[in-house]
């Protein structure tokens, strides 16, 4: 069997291993190798995270958990990798620096770094330290050949051939200082948005609830700004989210819903709310959390233009019929394999090292 199709086997392992967790009661598989080594061990690292982060709450870590396992299943991992030339592949080290905004937010550069047959040095947020390593260990248990391949550390990365790192836009300018010498890729602050017509169905913004409050908005794929038609009502977009209105009962949340309503209460800013969310007129793009920026646009067209223009500020685009490559409602924390993080085939980017 060739290396590639050995790497494949052991990402399907581990998808496997993760499908046990996504509920809110893990459940044993016997069929899953390992089990009586790592799984009351990732039980426990899945607690540290809690208690570690606390927006990383059983909901949000099963989620992530089912979203990941999903996808590793062998038609995805196939589908994904049936466009590149893996085989002849020159080994080199790639050091990946990493975001903590939600869980597991790092693991597609380790995976693409380790299906490309690459070594990986990770770097990691300390907000999201405690699971990819044990699920590394898992994947080194599992498949032996990659031992050696996975290293963490908290130092100063050296010695290496290439860098994909992730930060904000301040930290990116840290970043092409200190890498840009080398191979990179190097991705700034990016949200998500979405278009309304005024025709979407009650299940459509129920759906893009899912698209605003998950991972309490965030992520960059988490939706952050609504562009709506100029007089839009928003009477219909409220009653639909209203079935997300337990999350004002999670302090965190509600600290900061309280904080950002007295600020723009105080700014005298007009604001719309319904107890939970609080939607805001303003033409920026990452909105503070409790928040959704709103702007409004005359016609289809010179949305289309202002999405083309402001293009690098904008990871995806949730909508129905508007532009090309656009994320259906409810769907933008659930990227397939070959949905690259500011549209930046980062395989293609490995295998070309």
């Amino acid at each position: 069997m060739s290396d590639i199709h050995n790497r494949i086997n052991a990402f399907v392992k581990l998808g496997a291993f993760l499908n046990q967790f996504s509920s809110q009661s893990p459940t044993v598989d016997a069929t899953i190798a390992g089990n009586e080594i790592f799984f009351d061990g990732f039980k426990h690292q899945l607690k540290l995270a809690e208690e570690n982060n606390a927006w990383f709450t059983k909901n949000n870590l099963q989620f992530a958990l089912s979203t990941w396992g999903e996808a590793l299943s062998s038609s995805n991992l196939k589908k994904w990798l049936s466009n590149y030339l893996i085989e002849d592949v020159r080994p080199k080290k790639v050091a990946v620096i990493m975001a903590g905004n939600i869980p597991l937010v790092g693991f597609h550069d380790l995976l693409s770094v380790l299906i490309s047959g690459h070594e990986v040095v990770v770097k990691q947020s300390s907000n999201d330290k405690h699971l990819l390593p044990y699920l590394s260990k898992y994947l080194e248990y599992i498949a032996p050949f990659f031992k050696g391949k996975i290293t963490f550390t908290d130092d100063k990365i050296q010695n290496f051939d290439a860098v994909i790192a992730t930060g904000s836009d301040n930290t990116a300018r840290y970043f092409e200082y200190y890498f840009g010498a080398k191979p990179n890729i190097i991705r700034k602050n990016r949200n998500s948005v979405a278009v309304l017509t005024g025709k979407e169905s009650v299940t459509d913004l129920e759906a893009l609830g899912e698209d605003i409050f998950r991972y309490y908005g965030l992520g960059c794929r988490s939706v952050s700004k609504l562009f709506v038609p100029k007089d839009y009502n928003f009477d219909a977009f409220f009653k639909a989210v209203y079935k997300y209105g337990d999350i004002i009962h999670e302090n965190k949340y509600a600290n900061n819903y309280d904080y950002n309503k007295a600020v723009y209460l105080m700014s005298l800013f007009n604001i719309l709310e319904n107890g939970f969310l609080m939607l805001k007129e303003d033409e920026g793009y990452a909105s503070p959390i409790a928040t959704v920026f709103y702007e409004e646009y005359t016609t289809v067209e010179a949305i289309k233009e202002k999405l083309t223009n402001d293009a690098d500020k904008i990871q995806c685009t949730v909508a129905n019929g508007i532009v090309d490559g656009e994320v259906a409602f409810g769907k933008t924390q659930q990227p397939k394999l070959w949905d690259y993080a500011d549209g930046i085939d980062t395989l293609d980017f490995l295998l070309k090292l």
